[in-house]
C-alpha cells in the first residue's frame, strides 16, 4: 500500500526539522513517501521513506525565475513528484498540456510522476465528471510510449473532497477507478481527498485502492500513525 504525505505549503524550517524527528518514530510496512514543500527538500535526511516533490517545472533549465527543474529534483534524491494537482490547476492556471510536459521532464530523469485527476462538485452534479477525468488522463499521457505510461501513479482526488471532510461513496470511487483502469489498466491508483483515521475503515472497503495521498493528515504524526495502523 502506497501512502504519500503531501505537506503542501506548510512547516517552516524549525517545524520541518521537528517533523523529521517525528517521522523517525513511525514503524510501518506500507510504502510511505514524503513530499515536503520545495524549500524543505534539501533538509530531508530520512533513508527509510523515499522523497517526493510537490511540483516540477516544465522547463529543463535556464532563465525561468522561481522554477525547479527535474534535474534539480533528481540531484536532491527525489524519487516521486506530484503533477496536475487541482490546487496547481486552479491557483496557477496549469493546463493538461502543462501536466503532460512536466511528466515528460520527470520521466527523462527517472522520477515517477504522480498524476492527480478529479472533478469539481459542479462537474459531478452536471454528470460531466467522466469526460473531465478521461481528458485529464489522455492529455497527460499524450506522446508517451507504453512503458512510460505504465510508470505513472494516478491519484484520484475529487476536488470537492480536498480539505472538506466530504468523501465520495465507495461505489463512486470504484466507478472512477474502473474508468482510469480502462485507460491505464496496470497502473497503481491512489485515493486522495479528506482521507483520515476516522474514515479509513470505510474507504478500505474499496478493494481497488492501491494507496492514499494525504494532505492535512500528513502534518499530524499521531493521527497519521493511527491511520497507518488501520490499513
Amino acid at each position: 500500500m502506497i501512502v504519500m504525505l503531501n505537506n503542501k505549503c506548510n512547516l517552516n524550517k524549525e517545524e520541518f526539522l521537528n517533523y523529521l524527528e517525528d517521522l523517525k518514530t513511525i514503524r510501518t510496512e506500507e510504502d510511505l513517501i514524503v513530499c515536503p514543500s520545495t524549500i524543505n527538500l534539501s533538509m530531508y535526511d530520512n533513508n527509510v521513506f523515499p522523497l517526493g516533490a510537490q511540483n516540477v517545472s516544465k522547463y529543463i533549465t535556464g532563465p525561468h525565475t522561481g522554477e525547479i527543474s527535474s534535474k534539480q529534483l533528481k540531484s536532491y534524491g527525489v524519487k516521486y513528484c506530484i503533477v496536475g494537482h487541482s490546487e496547481r490547476r486552479q491557483e496557477q492556471n496549469e493546463s493538461n498540456k502543462d501536466t503532460n510536459e512536466k511528466i515528460k521532464m520527470l520521466l527523462n530523469e527517472g522520477i515517477i510522476p504522480v498524476l492527480c485527476v478529479g472533478e469539481t462538485k459542479e462537474e459531478r452534479d452536471n454528470n460531466t465528471y467522466k469526460e473531465v477525468i478521461t481528458k485529464e488522463i489522455n492529455d497527460a499521457i499524450k506522446d508517451l510510449n507504453e512503458e512510460e505510461q505504465e510508470s505513472i501513479i494516478v491519484a484520484y482526488e475529487p476536488i470537492y473532497s480536498i480539505g472538506t471532510g466530504i468523501i465520495p461513496k465507495n461505489n463512486e470511487i470504484e466507478e472512477i477507478f474502473k474508468l482510469i483502469k480502462e485507460i491505464l489498466p496496470t497502473n497503481k491508483i491512489l485515493y486522495g481527498g479528506s482521507a483520515n483515521e476516522n474514515n479509513i475503515d470505510e474507504l478500505k472497503q474499496t478493494k481497488e485502492i492501491d494507496g492514499y495521498l494525504l494532505g492535512g493528515l500528513s502534518l499530524n504524526i499521531t493521527k497519521l500513525k493511527d491511520f497507518l495502523s488501520k490499513l
